[in-house]
């Protein structure tokens, strides 16, 4: 065998090796992977960090803390790995969206990042947009020339133009700083690479994004008063950013000149990493956030439901996307206050680790073990998950959580029980308003920390009536999502379409059609309704807070 061959014959057996940063909400997943025939994760750690939530609505995160979960993570999955890090090809993103890191010429952010979740700025969506002649509580001029120019509208008190705009009226000092607008993971590839860039998704969630030409509308950015110059230059999920400098190499325990690509936001990411690839594919979603993602080939908006089809990862296509803004946070809710005591373990006495994905794995663990003998229903008690307002197919920052339907027999196995109900049922909402434009499959993809329960699962095939697969590793799918267009991008995949097979179906769920119709379907009429019944008490204790 000469030598050439050889090479090629050991770099075939061998795979192709990618780190991969999933940066959520709560922590960061970092994930050595192999790429052969499928898309192997080799190695995985895991931080957290913290989210700020602040009085009037704040949601803030510090990037320093991101950075320093990505150094730690880094060295860290390399210790117990065969891999160098001179084996390492590629390297790219999937992380949380409509964040805002507004950084100066060097960098450096001029204010803590803004999180998606971040509702402060309620004075700036009045004036920008809710004034005037109204439909659906837009401004109708304003609302049609954004959904003609963009296919969306920035209709949510989240939407991160409302936090450029909130820091340009309530920090101007901090403003006038102001060199490059940048989305999470596009400060991160900025940290390693020294370039300023957005991807077409990223670029897509800032509501200032021309769908037709494919790049950030002047015309928008005049409208809402946007300086066009803060945006970067926009990028493919599958392009090459730049390269790792000497300095992050460093810093990270990398070595120098590695490439760094665009990636994407987790909203398509997650659906890439489940491979609901597919037109008319569908994927559900529950981590700390949650949401059901359809792709399909045209931008389609319901500004009723508050769903939009965003722009997918792969070219030509969109993700109709219905976003539940606390899904796995609710669990983390349980967590804290009901599952565990003051001493830091389960109510059946069994410890805990200190270990962050030990204890969401854990808990999905002890769920599973206590809950599924409290039968279907929860005794009648349901639980709304809106622990910090809604955005879909309700726009609501004042809605809260409720235990509704309490009685003398109710313990805390039903409460934990109704919780996980409650994700489920406002899941089916979302798929049924997805519906009215977008069909969803009929086969869905489930993937998330939600999904390394099989209760779970069948839980959500019951109340959905769909059937459920899930994948390996669906905690970690992010950051399959975002290997897969590093993949791409260096020529192992041949395009997304082929990613599917890339990543096969692992289990199988198929619906109780029996106990849907008996217990499911009454509890989901109940379900909907409360909102609607509440409106009101939720304006009159929360609006000002």
């Amino acid at each position: 065998m000469c030598y050439t061959m050889y090479i090629l014959y050991i770099r075939w057996n061998m795979g192709n090796y990618v780190l991969a940063y999933d940066v959520g909400t709560t922590g960061i997943k970092t994930c050595l992977i192999e790429i052969d025939k499928s898309i192997k994760i080799l190695s995985a750690a895991s931080q957290g960090y913290q989210l700020y939530v602040l009085p009037g609505g704040g949601a803030e995160q510090d990037p320093e803390e991101w950075w320093e979960a990505m150094k730690a993570t880094t060295r860290r999955i390399f210790e117990n790995s065969s891999v160098k890090p001179e084996q390492v090809e590629g390297i790219s993103f999937c992380s949380q969206a409509q964040g805002l890191v507004l950084v100066d010429r060097d960098g450096v952010p001029v204010h803590r990042a803004f999180s998606y979740m971040d509702q402060r700025a309620t004075k700036e969506i009045k004036d920008g947009i809710r004034f005037g002649l109204q439909i659906e509580g837009a401004n109708v001029f304003r609302l049609l020339k954004s959904l003609a120019i963009t296919g969306a509208a920035p209709l949510s008190v989240k939407d991160p133009l409302w936090k450029y705009l909130w820091l340009k009226n309530n920090e101007p000092e901090n403003f006038a700083r102001v060199y490059k607008w940048l989305d999470v993971k596009e400060y991160l590839i900025a940290r390693m690479t020294d370039e300023f860039v957005l991807t077409h998704d990223s670029a897509f969630g800032t509501m200032l994004y021309d769908l037709k030409n494919k790049c950030i509308s002047k015309s928008m950015c005049k409208m809402f008063g946007i300086d066009v110059k803060h945006m970067p230059r926009l990028i493919e999920s599958t392009e090459c950013a730049g390269t790792l400098t000497e300095k992050a190499a460093e810093a990270l325990g990398l070595v120098k000149g590695i490439k760094v690509y665009g990636g994407g936001m987790d909203a398509n990411l997650i659906g890439v990493g489940a491979g609901s690839t597919g037109l008319g594919d569908t994927h559900i979603y529950s981590g700390t956030s949650g949401w059901v993602g359809t792709i399909t080939d045209k931008p389609t908006v319901d500004v009723t439901s508050m769903i939009a089809a965003v722009v997918a990862a792969q070219p030509g296509r969109y993700n109709y996307f219905a976003e539940l803004e606390t899904s796995g946070k609710c669990f983390e809710w349980v967590k804290d206050h009901i599952a565990l005591d003051e001493c830091g373990i389960y109510i059946q006495k069994k410890h805990i680790t200190d270990d962050i994905e030990s204890k969401y794995l854990s808990l999905f663990s002890y769920m599973t073990s206590i809950v599924d003998d409290i039968p279907a229903g929860s005794g009648g008690v349901i639980f709304t998950p809106w622990l910090h307002g809604n955005r879909c197919p309700f726009e609501d920052p004042n809605a809260r959580g409720m235990f509704f339907n309490i009685s003398l027999e109710t313990g805390k196995t039903e409460l934990i029980r109704a919780v996980l109900e409650g994700i489920c049922y406002h899941k089916r909402w979302m798929l049924e308003a997805s519906a009215k434009k977008v069909k969803p499959s009929d086969v869905i993809r489930f993937v998330g920390g939600g999904a390394l329960s099989d209760f779970t699962c069948q839980v959500l095939a019951d109340i959905t009536g769909h059937v459920i697969e899930t994948v390996d590793n669906p905690q970690n799918i992010g950051a399959v999502g975002a290997a897969a267009c590093v993949g791409v991008g260096l020529g192992i995949i041949p395009s997304f379409d082929e990613i599917k097979k890339f990543i096969p179906a692992k289990k199988t769920f198929n619906p109780n059609f029996e106990l849907k119709e008996k217990v499911y379907d009454k509890g989901f009429e109940v379900f909907k309704s409360l909102y609607k019944q509440n409106k009101k008490n939720f304006a009159i204790l929360n609006a000002n807070k």
